[in-house]
């Protein structure tokens, strides 16, 4: 048995290196640029190890980004078993509380300007492609839930429908990263999203501290 867990645990650490090697040499040179023998010769091991952990380039990059927890992408439907509660304010706190990380988080902030600046959609890289979309996808219904439900609980009729107005939040949330990104210097990422955070919820309708309605967060699980 210690030598079975001896192995998984060497084979752990030679998948660890391998990605660390990626992330470092990904954001020096570019994904395209970087082969995945460059990645072998950094990680200190061969080609074969790569293809005896991942697929291709795309499923290294893809484990790569599933190592850090991106802004906007974790989730913001209602857990089961939770109590409801008021959900335009945690959603507000998660936006807030992953612009914070992104602000705060070197090995996140190295990651996301991978998967922003140093990628490119070519052949090789089609799966990458297809897990941005899939992810952005995501994030947007949950945040389009989000906003149905937190008007539902305000009483506030959206001037727009939720699934077109969350496009519109994630578009302007993840421009703000984008730019900040160009010089981290040139405005706080948390502070200037709260700003506009706080602009685009008024734009729809929701008044900044207004508690929802008495009993509304009894009824959000029957909303869809």
């Amino acid at each position: 048995m210690q030598v079975v867990r001896r192995t998984k645990e060497e084979a752990q650490a030679t998948r660890n290196r391998l990605l660390d090697a990626a992330e470092a040499l990904f954001h020096a040179h570019g994904v395209s640029r970087t082969s995945l023998q460059d990645i072998a010769a950094e990680a200190g091991t061969t080609r074969g190890a790569i293809y005896w952990h991942f697929k291709d380039k795309a499923d290294l990059f893809n484990a790569m980004m599933e190592r850090v927890t991106l802004p906007l992408e974790r989730s913001l439907e209602p857990q089961s078993g939770k109590p409801a509660t008021d959900r335009l304010t945690d959603m507000r706190s998660a936006v807030l509380s992953a612009l914070t990380q992104m602000s705060s988080d070197e090995r996140l902030r190295r990651v996301v300007e991978v998967a922003i600046q140093k990628v490119e959609y070519v052949d090789e890289l089609h799966a990458v492609r297809e897990r941005h979309r899939t992810v952005r996808n995501q994030c947007v219904v949950d945040i389009g839930l989000a906003l149905r439900l937190a008007a539902r609980q305000r009483g506030v009729r959206l001037p727009l429908p939720a699934l077109r107005a969350a496009h519109g939040l994630h578009a302007m949330l993840d421009g703000l990263i984008r730019n900040w990104l160009l010089d981290i210097t040139e405005f706080n990422l948390p502070a200037l999203g709260e700003q506009v955070l706080d602009v685009y919820l008024a734009g729809l309708g929701f008044e900044k501290n207004a508690p929802p309605l008495a009993g509304a967060t009894q009824q959000t699980k029957q909303i869809g």
